[in-house]
């Protein structure tokens, strides 16, 4: 029995409930899919509205915006199967066996990830760097993933156990983009949940303009940083942090902010281009970080 249970906001996720529920109906399981939309308030919801028609199908309009920890939560407290299998919403489905995979996966473990993959190619140059971070860094096959099974856990396509998922849930005050499944992974650690890593890619489908993911990228270090601050989660869990606390050992950090006061425009200005560099992005991502105003930084 499986819950499919898909987070989205201002996006037309018909032609992947529609997907998902032909899969569904072929394998034989008993299933549900329910999407639940944050609040936007979008034209694209009367689209979202067909998924009433389907079998098993279920569209929440939320009336305020929750964010996306809440927003999952709250699609977990409406399924009512065991097996809840988180998909995002732009999310493409590109492999037949989807279901199936994830079905012969769930013998002795809490939480199974199949991973995300982004096109080969891309022809707008103002996306480049989102799709050139998901190909370069990003994508990576079960084999890789499994060398550490907590650290590339997400939630963008992956099946966990509801007595699992109740264990931890994601956390309601992360209301901005970023860093809401590291903070889960983290607590999977610290319970030590069976976690498997399979190769059952979903394709990413909406890759955001270079603009978009930059700010996207500010608001996860913003929460990755105050949830550090706040000793919610180990610096040596998330790599960044670890970088961040390093360079505050050795009297670097505010140098760096400094730096990225200085060269940032230069920076985005490459990071924006139709080909953007990678080294110079995990400097821009470091220095912002680095720029941030301390404060209640947990003893190192």
């Amino acid at each position: 029995m499986l819950s499919i249970l898909i987070p989205t906001y201002n996006y037309n996720v018909f032609p992947l409930v529609s997907s998902l529920n032909s899969l569904c109906s072929n394998s034989g399981v008993a299933f549900e899919i329910i999407v639940c939309d944050d609040g936007s308030g979008s034209k694209l919801n009367i689209e979202n509205e067909k998924i009433n028609t389907l079998p098993n199908g279920r569209f929440i309009a939320l009336q305020n915006n929750v964010g996306l920890s809440e927003n999952r939560n709250t699609l977990a407290r409406e399924a009512q199967y065991e097996n809840l299998l988180f998909i995002d919403g732009d999310s493409i489905i590109i492999e037949l066996d989807f279901i199936s995979n994830y079905l012969i996966s769930l013998e002795n473990t809490d939480v199974v990830y199949g991973g995300r993959i982004h096109p080969e190619k891309i022809d707008a140059p103002a996306r480049k760097l989102r799709w050139r971070y998901g190909r370069e860094v990003e994508d990576k096959i079960a084999a890789e993933r499994n060398k550490n099974i907590y650290r590339s856990l997400l939630f963008n396509n992956a099946l966990i156990k509801k007595t699992a998922f109740n264990k931890i849930k994601f956390d309601p005050e992360l209301r901005q983009y970023g860093h809401e499944d590291t903070l889960f992974a983290y607590h999977a650690s610290l319970l030590k949940l069976r976690v498997k890593h399979i190769d059952n890619a979903v394709e990413h489908g909406d890759v955001d303009l270079s603009s978009v993911f930059l700010q996207k990228t500010k608001f996860g270090l913003n929460n990755i940083l105050d949830l550090y601050r706040k000793g919610k989660i180990d610096g040596d869990f998330v790599k960044i942090i670890s970088v961040y606390t390093k360079l505050s050992k050795l009297m670097l950090r505010v140098p760096a902010g400094f730096f990225y006061s200085i060269f940032n425009e230069i920076m985005y200005k490459n990071l924006t281009s139709g080909n953007p560099s990678l080294m110079v992005f995990n400097i821009y991502r470091i220095s912002y970080l680095c720029s941030l105003k301390i404060a209640n930084v947990p003893a190192a």
